[in-house]
């Protein structure tokens, strides 16, 4: 079992967000082609025998789909750069991904049917809960595993399994250390889905904190998913409480009610989210001028000029601009094409070899991705820098 150990998020952001030094490898710029539904970049692999298979699992159907099509594509699209550039020592990527509808049952199903097909490595799964519950079945298997977005403390728990995007309490952290330092507020209502380990485990952090930098939580007010639609009672509490800012450590189909539900109560506070509200500006139906001066901390924005490339190619291959669980997914392939390379992987080995040496080689690699200069931990978790962002005039801006 991994030791717990603390990552440098919250000292970065303590060091008002300030960059770390040069990774060994750059992400080359995306490519242009389009996804296949069920095993997508497969027909980029080389002959059998010359290919490594990656299983992906994410929800491809219900209301997560946004979340597991765009890991999926995000995976597509590094797949096909990286084989398209010689693959690892000349072995292809060959990707196949499988739905879960976000349902731990189902995943354990899509796994199985990846190891049919003769998965040797896993990226995935998505969300928290369908992570945890193939954790276990990757440990067993001696399969490894690199999740690109699930964030709860108890997905990467195993010596298999390592994350690229932050761990539940590092943004909880990370977002009071910020609104304290950058005296944003000091009386702040959460609203957050006690349904949810990602927006329970940010809270969670978040309450911890909040004393350390001046922060009165005023209102602390849940919601499951069978109560996501009506936010009446928590913004009432939270205005009369006096909250000068709002935290909404969710995913944003549920941040776009609140802050219209907030509108029409003509409640203005400071809304302020974590990488789960990244995507709110995409939200069908959704009056963008109600995001205005929203902020949020997340690794990836569309409007960074290191994004350009990769986020012209993907809305070129798919037709939608990629969020932060794509451009996630893409830095999971270069990821594993630099531990590949580093362990010698090859595709005649056996699982449980190739678990051992691409969790030996994680350590070693650092990756300058599409989401920060990145770096692992022997405990799998990922060490890079989130960035602060407030929407004006419906595009994301970085704060310094």
């Amino acid at each position: 079992m991994k030791k717990a150990i603390g990552l440098s998020l919250a000292a970065v952001m303590a060091m008002s967000l300030t960059a770390c030094g040069g990774g060994k490898s750059d992400a080359p710029a995306a490519g242009t082609q389009a996804a296949g539904s069920e095993a997508a970049g497969s027909e980029a692999a080389g002959a059998e025998g010359d290919t490594i298979k990656l299983g992906v699992i994410g929800p491809l159907t219900g209301p997560a789909a946004t979340y597991g099509i765009a890991v999926q594509n995000g995976a597509d699209l590094a797949v096909k750069e990286i084989n398209a550039a010689g693959g690892v020592d000349g072995m292809m990527f060959e990707l196949k991904a499988e739905d879960d509808e976000n349902d731990p049952e189902k995943t354990i199903n899509a796994y199985n049917t990846l190891k049919d097909w003769g998965m040797q490595m896993l990226v995935g799964a998505t969300t928290s809960k369908p992570c945890i519950a193939v954790s276990a079945e990757t440990a067993n298997d001696n399969m490894f595993q690199l999740t690109p977005s699930g964030s709860a403390v108890e997905c990467v728990a195993n010596d298999n399994v390592f994350r690229v995007c932050f761990a539940d309490p590092d943004q909880g952290t990370a977002s009071a250390k910020y609104i304290g330092e950058n005296k944003l507020a000091t009386k702040v209502a959460i609203i957050y889905d006690s349904s949810t380990e990602y927006s329970s485990g940010v809270r969670e952090s978040f309450v911890k904190e909040a004393p350390n930098e001046g922060i009165e939580i005023v209102a602390d007010e849940a919601f499951t998913a069978d109560t996501n639609t009506d936010f009446s009672v928590q913004l009432d509490k939270a205005k009369e409480a006096g909250a000068e800012l709002v935290f909404l450590p969710i995913y944003y189909q549920e941040a776009s009610v609140i802050l219209k539900q907030a509108s029409d109560k003509g409640f203005d506070p400071i809304f302020f989210g974590c990488d789960g509200m990244d995507g709110i500006l995409s939200v069908e139906n959704f009056d963008t001028s109600l995001a205005e001066g929203l902020m949020l901390l997340t690794p990836f924005s569309v409007t960074e000029e290191s994004s350009k490339k990769f986020t012209e190619d993907y809305v070129a291959a798919y037709g939608v601009e990629p969020n932060q669980f794509a451009a996630d997914t893409y830095d999971v392939l270069y990821a594993m094409q630099l531990a590949a390379d580093d362990a010698k992987i090859t595709p005649d080995m056996e699982n449980a070899d190739i678990s051992a040496a691409m969790s030996a080689s994680m350590a070693n690699i650092e990756l300058d991705g599409l989401t920060g200069k990145a770096k692992w931990t022997e405990d799998g978790e990922c060490d890079k820098e989130p960035k602060a962002f407030e929407i004006k005039d419906g595009a994301y801006v970085e704060m310094k």
